[in-house]
């Protein structure tokens, strides 16, 4: 997705809701720290330092751990979504919860990321062509990380890729779709005598107007 689509995305989300603070919460996380959807329902409220330097511990594949820092704004999402829970940042529980206040699950993670994205498609046609799940954030940061000039190893870092290979995955996907554009662009200064799209019927149908 593009940087525009997310925050239309979060953007949609009624914050004036417990529900709503608390999805706004975990929509902008997934997006932060681009975790796996695993990573994120295993959290528990410890392994988020809320003062700065502000940052996760996220436990990924093969038990390994790696820290993640964290915006501020997501911080205040995080400390909004505690406070309507009447739970405290040193609170041994999970940071995350469904409606009924037991820990979220994969599938209640997956739900939520559909139910968000189905409204905000209302608004904005575009995502309904689109299928979005908490794969979909962890797929979009780590482009945005790289497109933003981040260091491949870094990034690495980051997503908790145990190899660069997977990382540089990316890297690919990144420059396929620019190559894509580039090809949907007209050289400047160098226009054809007769554009892709300029067909026939269609040069007949504009001098007919």
């Amino acid at each position: 997705m593009a940087r525009a689509d997310i925050e239309h995305v979060l953007n949609s989300i009624d914050r004036t809701t417990k529900l709503g603070r608390r999805d706004l919460a975990l929509l902008q996380f997934l997006y932060n720290t681009g975790a796996r959807a695993q990573e994120v329902v295993d959290l528990r409220i410890p392994s988020v330092r809320f003062e700065m330097p502000a940052q996760v511990k996220l436990l990924g594949k093969g038990r390994k751990e790696r820290l993640c820092p964290l915006w501020p704004e997501s911080i205040e999402l995080l400390r909004l979504m505690l406070k309507d829970r009447r739970s405290h940042p040193t609170d041994d529980a999970p940071l995350f919860v469904n409606g009924a206040g037991r820990p979220l699950t994969r599938f209640g993670l997956r739900h939520i990321v559909r139910v968000r994205a189905a409204t905000a498609a209302n608004s904005r046609p575009a995502l309904s062509r689109m299928t979005i799940s908490p794969h979909t954030f962890r797929h979009t940061t780590a482009l945005h990380l790289l497109q933003a000039g981040v260091e491949l190893n870094v990034a690495r870092s980051w997503l908790g890729h145990a190899s660069i290979e997977t990382t540089h995955a990316y890297v690919e996907i990144d420059l396929q779709m620019k190559r894509n554009a580039l090809q949907a662009c007209e050289p400047p200064g160098l226009r054809s005598a007769s554009p892709a799209w300029a067909t026939p019927d269609l040069l007949t149908w504009l001098e007919s107007l």
